[in-house]
């Protein structure tokens, strides 16, 4: 018999968010415009992107990160870095966690960022002085403002966090999986990690780069462009921003007097593929199964379900018999949203954004609907037109990546004891 006593549980809490998106550079803006079931897809404004066959996005406008972000820091960096950066502000301020909680120990509080286009803005513009100009005109910078872990690094430095850093690059549904490693690390005994994602890929070489994605939207009309679960479902819109959180130890959280928003439960991921639409029902609802067992849930706890809801007419069957598959009759009554139709898709960002929504879901007893969808051709209870009272404990938020992942993401509503 081993004599070793088994290490305490160490559960996962969220104690602060912070978003960046385009309806909402706060989270408080974001989730009105969310349950208020605004839609702020716009036609294309970037400077450069005029002629190019995207029309639609989700753009973050009055965006200002000389505002936000010290001069040496935005020399450095990208515009998915500065949405990082502007977040993870946010989101140590909502959890009131300051430099004085652990410049004692930075060791015990982490980083970790999921990132799918990279630093595209900046990496045009020095690729446009390489050649314009040459090399001479071409900054020391261009080295690290592109590169996926830049927001992950550049946070840890500029917030003096020394804990276990990382980045996850696993396609759109590594927002999801970002949380899993965050989890991970606070078993592990980190007290707190910053986890979350920003993109931002409306840059015109970052939209060329996109071009190539069958799945992408290229419908003129912002009301059209991005209509899931229905018979005119034409792909997706893109988007940029983002959120980060702050999670932590609960135990270790309640001490120090933080305020517990929501437990995240369970997780799990697979792969099926790039563009294999069909086969990606099988893949999400083992993800989903293996985030129910984590999470220690029976299908018909799930309250409420926020779909990765791509807008491609087989992508969406798929989904929506995947969660017959896991869920069984439950999958078919349950509510499900997809709040993104309103902003766009912002890739890793994106499931991050959902995950903000479904803990405000719990906290508030609403489910915000699902903007510019209403004839919905599949055997789901989509959501629609005004947000849902609903008394939920336990929320789903699901994600699927262009490139074949599938991810899961349980969580469960703060206890009174624990808020």
């Amino acid at each position: 018999m081993n004599s070793r006593q088994s290490p305490p549980h160490r559960n996962t809490a969220v104690t602060g968010i912070g978003v960046v998106a385009p309806n909402g550079a706060s989270t408080d803006v974001f989730w009105k415009s969310t349950v208020g079931g605004i839609s702020v897809l716009d036609r294309v404004t970037r400077e450069g992107c005029e002629q190019l066959p995207l029309r639609v996005a989700g753009e973050v406008r009055a965006f200002d990160p000389q505002e936000l972000v010290e001069e040496r820091y935005l020399v450095q960096t990208d515009r998915f870095t500065h949405f990082a950066m502007a977040a993870a502000d946010l989101a140590m301020d909502d959890a009131r966690l300051g430099r004085a909680d652990y410049e004692d120990s930075p060791f015990r509080v982490g980083v970790v960022t999921a990132a799918g286009s990279g630093g595209g803005e900046f990496g045009q513009r020095e690729l446009q002085q390489l050649w314009g100009r040459g090399s001479r005109f071409v900054g020391p910078y261009q080295s690290i403002a592109w590169f996926y872990a830049a927001s992950t690094g550049q946070i840890s430095i500029r917030a003096g966090l020394k804990g276990p850093c990382g980045v996850v690059a696993s396609d759109e549904a590594g927002g999801l999986d970002a949380f899993a490693h965050a989890a991970g690390a606070i078993r592990r005994g980190t007290d707190a990690v910053l986890v979350g994602a920003a993109e931002a890929p409306l840059a015109p070489y970052s939209i060329v780069c996109q071009l190539g994605y069958e799945d992408l939207s290229t419908c003129d009309d912002p009301e059209r462009a991005y209509r899931p679960f229905t018979a005119d479902a034409c792909g997706f819109v893109p988007a940029e921003g983002g959120a980060m959180l702050v999670v932590e130890e609960e135990a270790s959280a309640l001490a120090r007097g933080a305020k517990v928003r929501a437990i995240v439960a369970g997780h799990a991921a697979t792969f099926t593929g790039p563009s294999r639409w069909e086969e990606s029902r099988q893949g999400l609802a083992q993800a989903i199964s293996g985030a129910l067992r984590e999470a220690d849930c029976a299908p018909e706890e799930i309250d409420v379900v926020f779909a990765d809801a791509l807008g491609v007419p087989a992508a969406d069957r798929a989904e929506a018999l995947a969660l017959a598959d896991a869920l069984g009759e439950h999958g078919r009554r349950v509510p499900v949203t997809a709040p993104k139709t309103g902003i766009g898709r912002a890739y890793c960002g994106a499931p991050v954004l959902d995950t903000v929504a479904a803990v405000l879901t719990l906290e508030h007893g609403l489910i915000p609907p699902t903007p510019n969808v209403f004839d919905v051709c599949h055997d789901l209870d989509v959501v629609s037109g005004q947000a849902r009272p609903v008394d939920a404990s336990t929320a789903l938020v699901l994600s699927r990546g262009l490139m074949g992942s599938n991810a899961a993401l349980v969580l469960r509503r703060a206890t009174p004891s624990s808020s």
